[in-house]
């Protein structure tokens, strides 16, 4: 039979366990709890965050990075998980995929193929498509921009070299890299991978511009396909 959280003792409660013994203290599921607020006649907040802590099982366990990828209904299939209830908690995974990049991306000088994987990491290793960025630098190699140019379908990447060259030619920049991922986790390039590379090296260079280097992002892996 589920407990009410009013007769839960004080430092069991999400709310009052954080205020007495501080956030670090509290499990993933005591967090998610505060965000959902409210439970159901027959369940507590906390037992809806445990039963949507049972969705990452697929994945990692007790892991919350799922909420990044897990979807609206999804949620909504567990009783008690609204509409609203479903936003809230995609909002909070969205949050924290921003708070894990760099506060201000235009001081960063990429010098090595790790500073490129370090960078883009955590943002793209757990993608269920494959996204192709492009990070436009200086002559010193420091960021000037990092942008999206296409989104995958399908499992295949379809771009056009125009939209790769668009925004350096406008901004007159010197040098680019290349960033995609590998929603499978593997990093090594495909030969298409390659041949696509070379391409648009080729046209880079025509046009004055740089490409130094492709990289290939999976699952805590990197490679590059240049």
């Amino acid at each position: 039979m589920t407990t009410k959280m009013n007769l839960l003792p004080m430092s069991e409660r999400p709310y009052e366990k954080l205020l007495i013994y501080g956030e670090t203290t509290l499990s993933n599921s005591e967090l998610l709890a505060i965000i959902i607020k409210t439970g159901t006649k027959n369940r507590t907040a906390l037992d809806l965050a445990r039963q949507v802590m049972n969705l990452s099982l697929g994945a990692t366990q007790n892991d919350l990075r799922f909420l990044q990828e897990i979807s609206i209904k999804e949620l909504m299939k567990i009783h008690g998980i609204g509409k609203v209830k479903a936003i809230e908690l995609k909002a909070v995974g969205e949050i924290a995929k921003r708070m894990s990049q760099p506060i201000n991306l235009t001081k960063i000088c990429i010098k090595t193929k790790a500073d490129v994987a370090n960078l883009l990491m955590q943002e793209m290793r757990y993608e269920k498509k494959e996204k192709l960025k492009l990070i436009l630098l200086n002559n010193k190699n420091v960021i000037q921009k990092i942008i999206d140019i296409a989104t995958g379908k399908d499992n295949t990447l379809i771009f056009d070299i125009k939209q790769i060259l668009s925004e350096p030619i406008k901004l007159q920049i010197p040098k680019v890299i290349l960033v995609h991922n590998h929603p499978s986790g593997n990093s090594v390039p495909s030969k298409e991978d390659i041949v696509a590379t070379q391409k648009i090296r080729k046209s880079c260079e025509l046009m004055g511009i740089q490409l130094l280097d492709h990289i290939v992002i999976g699952d805590g892996e990197y490679h590059s396909a240049m």
